[in-house]
Order: C-alpha cells, then sequence, then structure tokens
C-alpha cells in the first residue's frame, strides 16, 4: 500500500508539472515582469520575486483543490472567467506595449518611485494575476485537479500531495526566473531588452486576445446549442 500511496505521489507530480509549467512559462513572463517594474531596484525586484512566487503557488493551489466548487458555489462557468482575465491580459500588455523609452531623469524618478510598498501593492494585481498566472493557468489547475481524484481517499489524498508538490517546485522556478531575469537579459544590451521587451508585451497582447475569443467562442456554442 505505501508504494502505491508513492508510486501515486510521483505520477500526480510529474503530471501536474508538466501539465502546468509550460502554461504558466516563467521564462515568456519574465521580460514582462522586468517591463513592468521599470524603475526598480534589485532589492526590489528580488522582493517582488519572492511574493509572486508565493501568491502564485497559493492561487495555483486554491484553484486545484478547490477551484471548481467555488465557481459552482457562484455560478461562475470558466468561459466567464476566460473572458474577464483576457481582458485584463490584454490591457496591461496594450499599457506596456504603448510604454514609451524612459530618459535617465525619468529613471531616476521611477526608481524613486517605486517603492518596496508600491512594490508590494503591485505583487498580485497585476503581477501574479493575470501576468504570471492568469485565467488560463486557473482554468488548467482546475481540470488538473478534477482529474485527480481518485475514488480511493488515500490515492486521492496522495495525487493532491504530489500536485502540491509539482506547484512548489514551479514556484521556484518562477521565483528564479524573475529574481534573475534582468541579469539573463544583460547580454542583449539596452536596444537587444527593449525589443525583446516590445516583442514580448506582443506576444502577450496576443494571448490576452485569444484567451477572450476562447471564451466567448465557449459562450457562443453555449447559446446556440440551446
Amino acid at each position: 500500500m505505501t508504494f502505491e500511496l508513492l508510486l501515486a505521489l510521483g505520477k500526480s507530480f510529474l503530471f501536474v508539472f508538466a501539465a502546468l509549467l509550460p502554461i504558466l512559462n516563467p521564462a515568456a513572463t519574465a521580460p514582462i515582469f522586468l517591463g513592468l517594474t521599470t524603475g526598480a531596484s534589485p532589492s526590489t525586484r528580488a522582493l517582488l520575486a519572492r511574493r509572486i512566487a508565493r501568491n502564485m503557488f497559493a492561487l495555483m493551489v486554491g484553484s486545484m483543490l478547490i477551484g471548481s466548487y467555488v465557481l459552482d458555489f457562484f455560478g461562475i462557468s470558466l468561459s466567464i472567467v476566460r473572458v474577464g482575465g483576457g481582458l485584463i491580459v490584454a490591457s496591461a500588455a496594450w499599457r506596456l506595449l504603448n510604454a514609451s523609452h524612459a530618459s535617465e531623469d525619468r529613471r531616476t524618478a521611477l526608481a524613486e518611485a517605486f517603492t518596496p510598498e508600491h512594490a508590494r501593492n503591485q505583487a498580485f494585481y497585476p503581477l501574479t494575476f493575470p501576468v504570471s498566472c492568469g485565467p488560463g493557468s486557473i482554468a488548467a489547475a482546475i481540470t488538473v485537479g478534477v482529474s485527480l481524484h481518485d475514488d480511493r481517499l488515500a490515492i486521492s489524498l496522495a495525487n493532491m500531495g504530489g500536485g502540491v508538490v509539482a506547484l512548489f517546485a514551479i514556484g521556484v522556478v518562477l521565483y528564479l526566473a524573475f529574481r534573475y531575469a534582468q541579469r539573463l537579459l544583460r547580454p542583449l544590451g539596452e536596444a537587444g531588452t527593449m525589443i525583446f521587451l516590445r516583442l514580448s508585451a506582443f506576444i502577450l497582447l496576443c494571448l490576452g486576445v485569444q484567451i477572450v475569443w476562447d471564451g466567448v467562442s465557449e459562450l457562443l456554442r453555449g447559446l446556440l446549442a440551446a
């Protein structure tokens, strides 16, 4: 029985890690994190990276374990979550895409304004949700959580335990990607980094539109079927 529980835990760990890491994709959102924290000091960015990773872990664990029950309680469908979250993603991407290049004086002003208190206020919205962990990730976590249930309580608990450990590992990857994002992009130079940030913002905008379209399409299919 112990071996069966360990096997279930290991399988669920690999399943959740492989299913959610590509969707969360910390490497792709790290440049967005840099763009949205322009003017922040390295210590402030380190503080933000730690808080975002912690928030993401809590949000994804909650979505995986009880997300489906919460949506059912309030009568909210995943389609509505996709539409609302996609609009937020597109809005954040549009602001980032149209942000002007900061001069040296502007950078100094931004650095003075981006205090640790300001960072704490932005740690959840928009840096955790929807940038790092959007509606698509939440929907995936809810779906994964449903698939982890088993008729046997012990196996179900082992599956959930493996999923929680997998999300913790993803949180560590997210923290490292955000914590050292500036160092990883340094070889590109200032001009290359700016171009990369603009491209990342455009991809994020397209992703937001895609999320909205997926939600609207599901709502339309349900309306036509009715």
